[in-house]
């Protein structure tokens, strides 16, 4: 008999983490090992617990997924990440999956489409809801993001926090960076999104939906 697919639940509000539960919980190919809130637990508990998928939203206090992603799969690098977000954006999708989310999936889905997503994650193969991918294809069609697709996965993070009005001190101590890393950071991502100070770069975020 085929072992059950262990799954660690990672979102920030707890009433949505019991449904998720719930609706697994029902599957006999599956099972839920443990959750977590944030970003710190959901690294401490992927470590600790051994899930074979970790069904993660990126928005989470703190540190987001893409950042937490990164740190469990520099832990465990066969960890399967997959990507359950109300972000369906080409932006967060394609940064996860370039990040090492074998799988996006936004909330907008139908119920038995997570189940389907959770089960090929499993097996190692990628999944992208359609949704999520008609706007990757999109996006991809369009003319550039301006320069948005030049930045790297840590740039990426470090101008989400950015944008959420955190200092560089605030931001070093949550990515585990010197000040003047993050600072070497906000230099590499104004030049490559030509934006001269923090206005122009507030403005890009609000076009982009980076909020």
């Amino acid at each position: 008999m085929t072992a059950p697919v262990r799954v660690m639940l990672v979102d920030d509000h707890a009433v949505v983490r019991e449904g998720y539960r719930r609706l697994l919980e029902r599957e006999s190919d599956i099972e839920v090992v443990g959750e977590a809130g944030n970003a710190a637990q959901a690294c401490e508990r992927a470590l600790a617990l051994c899930p074979d998928v970790v069904v993660m939203d990126i928005a989470l206090p703190g540190s987001s997924g893409i950042e937490a992603m990164r740190r469990m799969l520099s832990d465990r690098p066969q960890l399967r990440v997959l990507i359950f977000s109300m972000h369906d954006d080409a932006i967060f999708s394609t940064r996860a999956l370039q990040g090492g989310a074998l799988g996006y999936l936004s909330k907008a889905s139908a119920p038995e489409d997570l189940l389907h997503a959770i089960r090929v994650v499993a097996r190692g193969e990628r999944y992208v809801s359609p949704d999520v991918a008609a706007n990757i294809a999109r996006s991809a069609s369009a003319s550039g993001q301006l320069g948005l697709e030049t930045l790297t996965t840590r740039e990426f993070e470090v101008l989400r926090l950015l944008l959420q009005g955190e200092t560089l001190n605030e931001i070093g101590e949550r990515l585990g960076l010197s000040e003047k890393t993050v600072a070497n950071h906000q230099s590499a991502i104004r030049e490559k999104l030509g934006a001269k100070n923090s206005m122009q770069l507030a403005r890009l975020g609000a076009r982009l939906g980076i909020t």
